[in-house]
């Protein structure tokens, strides 16, 4: 805290907003880290949200208040975990930001999983930002198509971002005016190059890596304290709707968990895993550690279970391999049956090898048959709905379910598989449309994985 005084809100406790954009890259990231900052800071009660599968900004989120972000996301969760998910953020009477995904209306198929989705399921209204950059009048026109484009979807306020000048500021207010007079206009966000935020092939760079971070986070918050009327925007926050469909019993998340005892890797190699699935194994009694094979750690010997999440393990490929005590840890986990998880950069891991952008090659643990390129690196995106094949179920002694259970998460990365055989494949895949992508990932015995971070179940609680 600096010492602000605390807002003056008539924000309703438990209540939501979403900040949305028309396109990725309009600048709603720095806009939210800046409200947040500038909220925390005031002494508001707030907690935060990103819409869709992302790993990266909510650790932004969580530098910025000090506390844990959440995941929602419309198309891989059940309704019943996202809004269990989405009550449990408000459940002190905190006022709910979340950062949208991409543009309003962009969606898993069509608009099927979009921000505008999200928004209609909770009943939290949208805080539109445009950026007006390279436009003037015609910044109404994009306002008035966006509010007209779903009705009953409410567009509650819009924040002009990158705005050149007080001659800019009058055309944008005059357009958003004639265009749209019933959506009032927040703010105005100056042009500001000291705001942007460094990128890699998986998208920002990781929170804990950026040493400003901190002070990034205040200019922020200094520019939304002057160019934003913060006040009026936390008015406009709506609780959360229809509280009887949401489901309180058995935990956020219904994946099973991996064992009692659950050795999760966490560094700057393995920080890619969503805090609801974690919360759901404790919450179905499993009991959580952490160690870091980037510091030479091997699992817990009393692990039962050991879970490797993505990452960025491309980009410590040579302390990887060199990691001994790490790698033989992880070895003698899978021989005396733990159950061994990996999950895209984790799934890298646990093969035989994989080369790095220049050409080299750094041996991994050798569980799977699995060797990866980034040397040839190619992207792979998308939602992904998979079902256990009938014999990983069975040589996994069915720890994720039975033959045919179904799950929905999503893929996202370079790698190039140079090897994936011989073994039995985890899924049977398909994209968000249901087109079939083939068989995924690998299993032997207890050890497992592929290149899909698995969200949540695809069927709906019993």
């Amino acid at each position: 805290m600096n010492g602000n005084p605390t807002l003056r809100t008539s924000a309703q406790p438990g209540a939501g907003l979403i900040v949305a954009a028309p396109a990725s890259g309009s600048g709603k990231t720095v806009f939210t880290l800046g409200l947040l900052r500038h909220l925390y800071r005031s002494g508001v009660n707030i907690a935060s949200a990103k819409a869709g599968p992302d790993y990266i900004d909510p650790a932004f989120h969580t530098a910025a208040t000090l506390a844990a972000c959440r995941n929602l996301d419309q198309w891989a969760m059940r309704p019943s975990m996202l809004l269990r998910a989405a009550h449990d953020l408000s459940a002190d009477g905190a006022t709910v930001i979340c950062e949208g995904v991409m543009g309003l209306f962009d969606g898993a198929v069509q608009e099927q999983g979009s921000t505008a989705d999200l928004s209609e399921m909770t009943g939290w209204p949208i805080i539109l930002v445009i950026d007006a950059g390279a436009q003037g009048a015609s910044a109404g026109a994009v306002l008035r198509g966006f509010a007209a484009h779903r009705p009953g979807l409410e567009i509650a306020g819009v924040v002009f971002n990158r705005i050149g000048g007080e001659k800019h500021r009058a055309i944008l207010s005059a357009a958003a005016a004639a265009a749209a007079p019933e959506i009032p206009v927040l703010g105005f966000m100056p042009r500001n190059a000291d705001l942007n935020l460094p990128s890699r092939h998986l998208g920002l760079i990781q929170a804990g890596e950026y040493r400003n971070l901190d002070l990034l986070l205040e200019a922020a918050a200094n520019e939304v304290e002057r160019h934003v009327d913060v006040e009026r925007l936390l008015s406009l926050a709506r609780p959360l709707i229809g509280p009887d469909r949401i489901k309180t019993g058995g935990g956020p998340s219904r994946i099973r968990p991996l064992g009692q005892n659950i050795a999760i890797a966490e560094d700057e190699a393995f920080t890619f895993r969503y805090p609801l699935i974690v919360d759901g194994w404790r919450e179905q009694g499993a009991s959580i550690s952490f160690f870091s094979p980037l510091d030479d750690r091997p699992p817990p010997e009393d692990a039962d279970a050991v879970y490797l999440p993505g990452g960025y393990p491309e980009l410590h490929a040579f302390r990887l391999a060199t990691a001994n005590t790490f790698m033989d840890g992880l070895r003698a986990a899978a021989s005396r049956g733990a159950t061994v998880f990996g999950e895209c950069g984790g799934y890298m891991v646990l093969g035989t090898g994989m080369i790095d952008a220049e050409g080299q090659r750094h041996v991994m643990s050798g569980l799977l048959p699995l060797e990866t390129s980034f040397a040839e690196h190619k992207l792979h995106l998308g939602y992904r709905d998979v079902e256990l094949d009938i014999g990983a179920a069975l040589g996994s002694g069915n720890i994720l379910g039975a033959p045919g259970a179904r799950f929905r998460g999503h893929e996202f990365h370079y790698a190039t598989v140079l090897k994936e055989s011989p073994g039995a494949p985890l899924f049977q895949c398909h994209d968000a449309m249901g087109e079939p992508l083939g068989l995924a990932g690998l299993a032997d015995g207890r050890v497992m994985g592929s290149f899909i971070h698995l969200i949540d179940r695809a069927d709906e609680d019993e």
